[in-house]
């Protein structure tokens, strides 16, 4: 790729990943009492408990490695020789989607003030979409041995597009899996006491491990035992808050239903909602097109599978997913009911009121009875882990297809590669455990750590699926109209995010950068830099335009600006737009396509 195209898409990636942390504000350091409450919660969490953790993490790294068997070829390391059972890879997609992100936000989303279930109607659009990818993408995928979506967006738009792509991944699965990573440290606070460093490299350490012991073999088992502990936690905290609350099952639904906590239909039109049912439908069933169709993380996972039936079998029955959400809401239905009759302590009320997302690890620490405490914490370490091999074998199958093989090593031999796989896996490993620390910084600038995790996903996830769908459909459309789709699109979800002074300057700067080479490149074609102007005018509204609401009377108080700001879901569906329609109007015809 020309080395200015090339910097159309490095600098707003990296502008993207640093200006958060930019444009956050300075917060003060942890209140002592805060560090001394966790010390206190963090001594109810007793040998027994720290036995049953070690006891897990050394039963499932055995396991792990007596069914990876031995990894001897590319195809081994990378695709478990496509022969790995269905049901084994349905788990695993289960596993690395529920992070431990969920396992802890989705019952703290319902404890919070105000909160309810609501949440559960994102499950209408993943479902929907899983049907979609399992009867339309899989089958295109399954045609060629390939090992990676961008492949076969490569074959259809030209290999520029294979690199695009695998970039948007990496830097995306950084993003995102890393703050995932930083979520479950967090919650492990509640069990050390201390910060949340010592945890994050414990997670990393293990997960670099458990994938270079055996690949993506060893991943998709022990992911699929991990789902198994998910499940059989969810159940147990559930279980032990109805026996634990006088009335029961009864008392517990009664009170969280007088309470508001079991409303899960909320079919506002309000698009600064993110849990309604349109938000549901449409943004969460474009963000499961993208994340479990065309994000390396999960649709390596279906490659291992013996053949297209199988592969779809296990993206549509991951939809199980979904259940075990909805326990996971329950859990925190049931906990607000507990805490109602037995109140918070003085040292939990500090640690929740300065960070709300603790609530279940709390509850799991200084309620639950030692040993299951221990299974329960297991199970967000089990979370954090998962989500990190995963990401760790795909990055260095990326690797491997993008710049090792290509470049480096072209006619080496298959054992080489796998060896080489291994020590990029190392690499990749340290530098994802070094940004989740860096997540501290961060996560300082938004609202609550599920809107952090989110955000950092829906930067890339447009953009991919844009570029899938135009190679996917019959466009007969070269890549050309990426070279601007594909930065707009992640620009306008950063614009919808921030709109402090320095992001603002940043999309501006861009917004020339992408006016400038639309006009040298696409000078005999007026129509087309019209049609950038066109993206480049949408993306500066967004992030320029606002407006002052009437002040409140007799105050003297000046009320703040209002920008264009639109829920969440929202932007992955916007995201995919720009990108596909840039793509169509700016790109040139390219008939002949190979099905």
């Amino acid at each position: 790729m020309p080395r200015h195209r090339l910097l159309l898409f490095v600098v707003p990636l990296l502008l993207l990943a640093i200006a958060p942390a930019s444009a956050a504000q300075g917060s003060d350091a942890a209140l002592p009492s805060v560090d001394a409450a966790l010390r206190e919660i963090a001594r109810n969490f007793t040998a027994w408990d720290w036995a049953v953790i070690g006891v897990y993490l050394v039963f499932t790294t055995v396991l792990g490695g007596l069914l990876a068997g031995k990894q001897a070829s590319m195809k081994d390391f990378f695709l478990g020789g496509r022969k790995l059972p269905w049901p084994a890879v349905c788990g695993s997609i289960i596993a690395t989607e529920l992070s431990a992100a969920t396992f802890l936000i989705a019952p703290a989303i319902v404890f919070a003030q105000g909160g309810d279930m609501t949440y559960i109607q994102l499950a209408f659009g993943t479902i929907l979409a899983r049907f979609v990818i399992g009867y339309f993408f899989i089958p295109v995928y399954y045609q060629r041995e390939i090992y990676s979506p961008y492949d076969y967006m490569g074959d259809r738009l030209g290999p520029r597009v294979r690199n695009i792509t695998t970039g948007l991944f990496m830097v995306g699965g950084i993003l995102a899996q890393g703050a995932r990573v930083y979520i479950a440290a967090k919650a492990l606070q509640v069990i050390t006491g201390t910060d949340t460093t010592t945890s994050i490299i414990i997670i990393g350490a293990v997960s670099v491990g458990w994938t270079i012991m055996g690949g993506i073999t060893t991943v998709v088992w022990t992911d699929a035992i991990q789902c198994v502990l998910f499940t059989v936690g969810a159940v147990a905290a559930l279980v032990f808050a109805f026996s634990t609350v006088e009335g029961g099952l009864a008392a517990v639904v009664s009170e969280a239903y007088h309470a508001g906590k079991l409303r899960t239909i909320n079919p506002s039109f309000d698009p600064k909602q993110a849990y309604t049912l349109w938000c549901g439908v449409i943004g969460f069933g474009v963000l499961t097109l993208a994340s479990h169709g065309t994000d390396q993380l999960n649709v390596q996972r279906m490659f291992t599978c013996r053949n297209a039936s199988d592969a779809r079998k296990a993206i549509i029955c991951s939809g199980l997913s979904q259940v075990l959400t909805y326990l996971l809401l329950f859990v925190g239905a049931a906990v607000f009911v507990y805490y109602q009759h037995f109140p918070l302590s003085d040292a939990e009320r500090v640690v929740v009121d300065d960070d709300s997302m603790k609530i279940f690890a709390i509850y799991i620490v200084d309620v639950m009875p030692r040993g299951l405490s221990g299974l329960l914490m297991a199970a967000i370490f089990a979370a954090a882990i998962s989500t990190l091999d995963s990401l760790l074998a795909a990055l260095s199958q990326s690797t491997i297809a993008l710049l090792y093989k290509p470049y480096l090593r072209p006619d080496a031999s298959d054992r080489h590669y796998v060896r080489a796989s291994r020590v990029i896996v190392l690499v990749w490993g340290i530098l994802l455990t070094a940004f989740a620390i860096y997540c501290d910084v961060i996560a300082r600038s938004y609202a609550d750590l599920l809107q952090f995790a989110l955000a950092m996903a829906a930067y890339t996830y447009g953009a991919l699926l844009g570029v899938f769908l135009l190679a996917f459909l019959t466009t007969n459309r070269d890549d050309l109209g990426l070279m601007w789709g594909v930065p707009l699109s992640m620009l306008t979800v950063f614009a919808l995010n921030w709109h402090q002074t320095i992001p603002q300057g940043i999309v501006v700067v861009c917004s020339v950068v992408l006016l400038v080479q639309a006009v040298r490149h696409l000078r005999s074609q007026p129509l087309k830099i019209v049609y950038v102007a066109l993206g480049v005018a949408l993306l500066l509204t967004i992030s320029l335009a606002a407006w002052q609401p009437p002040a409140p009377l007799g105050d003297g108080l000046v009320s703040k600006p209002v920008h264009i700001t639109l829920a969440w879901p929202w932007h992955f569906p916007i995201g995919t737009a720009i990108t596909l329609a840039l793509g169509y109007l700016v790109g040139n015809k390219r008939p002949g396509l190979s099905a």
